[in-house]
């Protein structure tokens, strides 16, 4: 699968630690500025990095997609 992207390719290196500096081209491009949360997910085609809106930041649900029902959804909304 050939994707088209916006700019040339950027890479980093993983540190032993699973530390890696993100390219600038990419904090640029999703308007990102410290504090904001990133969300990264494993795809077929690789992994996928992007801004995480400020509601679903705060949500502490939002990692659990097993707790995403509709009876999930009633007796979690009061709290």
């Amino acid at each position: 699968m050939i994707r088209r992207t916006q700019t040339p390719a950027a890479f980093s290196k993983l540190s032993a630690k699973s530390r890696t500096v993100i390219p600038r081209a990419i904090p640029d491009g999703l308007g990102l500025k410290p504090g904001d949360t990133l969300r990264y997910r494993l795809t077929e085609d690789g992994a996928l990095l992007d801004k995480v809106a400020t509601h679903e930041a705060a949500d502490p649900f939002a990692a659990f997609s097993e707790w995403s029902s509709e009876g999930d959804e009633r007796s979690y909304r009061g709290l």
